[in-house]
């Protein structure tokens, strides 16, 4: 048990992170908003072992991008960093005016790229582990735990030690214990001072299969971080979206507020260099404390442009020649420095970031990653881990299932005269659990095809929603009692029409249920009027309202800025509009202003005033401040 002076010095530790007070004696930051570090690994450590490798390396990163920290890995595949070694390394930063802290990555190599991990149960095992974490506390103050502080094995000491409780619940406890005993009790037994901190990765809707507890071990650990590397979406597997290396700081913010270190990126799967920035954009815009880039030898990497061609000769967010021009053999560092600078400039102009309160408890699965693909269609999301009872809107997908009270939280919204969306994942998995006492709408086996849509209801009434595309999209059919619930958005099949959206009062509240495509990169075929016309209800109150096509994101701050970003190949024209009477709106990149103009389509609910046409080139964002 924690003393309660370990408890104050911990909330002390990390109210000055909080506040960027923790500083190396002497030390003055790069940036104005945030740190920069580099995630040193075992392997690269090891080889600082050559005389002048780790000076030649620092000279080429340390010209291209500017660096506050570095986290100087100890051990990583059963691999040890010898103490010589770590202290001649830690000397050469701290004399280069950089911080340091220790990195500890509890991966045991794998089987052909399929990640394998400690055996919790194993006596060897658990006795490595200290050890490794008692020579990281001996020369560091703060140790970080990569993103492998998870556990896959199966093993007959496994099997035995499970019982009858399931592998979630078995695995959460196991790490629960770990990170106490294995960890953090050994660490400070060398070292009372030191800082524990675990990085949580990317893949956070199946954390606590693998043992990772959400709940209990930011409590555990004296901080978190947070893996912001959403890599490409479609090469990969793990339907990690863009709007991911936003949304999921947002959410640790949530869950471990004023704790959340920063945010992490890797250079790896990307078809074009621009993702990458992207990633390093991202994690900033969800105002990230620090950055940690992973790793030291890929920011020696010589720049790949990639599959860019589209857009390789315009004045993208991401300028090729200039961040290359004076730069003799430019890599990867000057990728994340170009970066890096140009958000510096601005980010401290925006306010706190917000979004549509959205709910999703501990240890939940269901609709996995949806948030994020709603991102992408220009929906900014707040996830949070409680249920947010102060919220006029509460956006539930799948997860919210978890919850065995939701329905009753959902009932008290309506009650209090609120609005409440949820969608056709949660509708079908709260049938005969309480949610028909609230309307009488159900899922049905039905699906269907369609690419025509309209908004409006009333009988025969309705406008046609037309667009770019005329992809067939499958949807779920939603039965509905007519005259109890009103269809406000809809699809025609041929020579049917289906719900798309659905209303229903209750009490002084309103409920939405709202049908998600069956492939939820499917939403991204949706015609862009359609988009809007989900917008135009479920984002009435919101302070700023964007009409894109999809894959063009709005990330909104609560002082009337926000930024607008595609992740298009090809340009694109936006209508942004702010609630209010704005008559200018000034980009804060370029310093341009636009005048308000009266939109063709005029969004619900808003005047003529506060309404800007803003021109976007591929994979490029802009930051807009609305003046009266």
């Amino acid at each position: 048990m924690r003393t309660d002076q370990q408890l104050f010095s911990r909330w002390l530790w990390a109210l000055g992170v909080g506040l960027g007070l923790w500083t190396t004696a002497g030390y003055a930051g790069n940036y104005t908003n945030f740190d920069v570090a580099i995630y040193i690994p075992v392997g690269v450590v090891q080889s600082f072992a050559q005389p002048q490798k780790l000076a030649d390396d620092w000279a080429r990163i340390s010209r291209q991008l500017k660096v506050d920290k570095v986290y100087i890995e100890v051990q990583r595949d059963r691999q040890l960093t010898g103490d010589d070694l770590l202290e001649k390394t830690k000397k050469f930063f701290l004399d280069h005016g950089v911080k340091v802290a220790g990195g500890m990555a509890l991966s045991d190599s794998g089987f052909g790229g399929q990640f394998k991990s400690f055996c919790y149960t194993d006596p060897a095992d658990r006795e490595f582990i200290r050890h490794a974490a008692e020579r990281a506390a001996r020369h560091f103050d703060e140790v970080i735990q990569d993103d492998f502080f998870f556990v896959t094995t199966k093993t007959a000491s496994d099997i035995a030690a499970k019982g009858d409780r399931s592998w979630t619940q078995f695995r959460l406890a196991l790490m629960d214990d770990a990170a106490e005993n294995l960890l953090i009790k050994p660490a400070r037994a060398v070292n009372p001072k030191v800082k524990m901190i675990v990085k949580f990765p990317n893949w956070y809707e199946h954390f606590q299969g693998s043992g990772y507890d959400l709940e209990k071990e930011p409590k555990i650990f004296d901080g978190i971080y947070t893996g912001t590397e959403t890599r490409d979406a479609v090469i990969t597997d793990q339907h990690l979206q863009p709007y991911e290396s936003y949304e999921i700081l947002r959410y640790f913010e949530n869950i471990a507020p004023g704790r959340n270190g920063g945010g992490w990126v890797d250079t790896y799967d990307i078809r074009y260099v621009d993702r990458y920035a992207e990633q390093l954009w991202n994690t900033l815009f969800a105002k990230a404390r620090e950055l940690t880039l992973f790793e030291w030898s890929a920011m020696s990497r010589p720049i790949e442009p990639g599959d860019r061609a589209g857009w390789f000769n315009l004045p993208t967010s991401l300028q090729l020649a200039e961040m290359e021009k004076g730069v003799a053999e430019p890599t990867m560092a000057r990728v994340a420095g170009y970066s890096l600078e140009q958000v510096d400039a601005f980010l401290g102009k925006l306010g706190r970031p917000i979004g549509l309160a959205s709910y999703k408890p501990y240890h939940s699965t269901g609709e996995d990653f949806l948030h994020n693909y709603l991102g992408m269609i220009g929906i900014p999301i707040d996830l949070q881990p409680e249920f947010p009872t102060n919220a006029s809107l509460v956006l539930l997908t799948e997860c919210a299932k978890y919850d065995p009270d939701i329905v009753a939280k959902i009932k008290g919204q309506l009650l209090a005269g609120k609005s409440v969306v949820i969608t056709s994942g949660l509708l079908c998995a709260l049938q005969g659990k309480g949610i028909e006492d609230l309307a009488e709408i159900r899922c049905t086996d039905h699906k269907f095809f369609t690419h025509e849509y309209l908004d409006g209801f009333g009988a025969g009434r309705g406008s046609e929603l037309e667009g770019e595309t005329n992809a067939d999209v499958l949807f779920p059919e939603i039965f509905f009692l007519t005259n109890d619930a009103w269809p406000v958005v809809r699809a025609i099949a041929g020579k049917s029409g289906y719900p798309l959206l659905l209303m229903d009062r209750y009490a002084n509240g309103v409920l939405y249920v709202w049908a998600m495509p069956e492939n939820f990169s499917d939403l991204y075929a949706l015609p862009r009027s359609l988009i809007s016309a989900f917008k135009d209800q479920l984002m009435l109150s919101f302070p700023v309202r964007l009409d894109a096509p999809s894959q063009v994101a709005l990330y909104a701050y609560d002082n009337h800025t926000c930024i607008v970003e595609s992740y298009l190949d090809r340009a694109v024209d936006v209508t942004v509009t702010f609630a209010g009477d704005f008559g200018k709106l000034t980009n804060l990149v370029t310093g341009k202003t636009l005048s308000s103009s009266a939109p063709e389509r005029r969004p619900a609910g808003r005047g003529a005033k506060g309404v800007f046409n803003v021109h976007l080139l591929p994979h490029s964002y802009v930051v807009l401040a609305a003046e009266k």
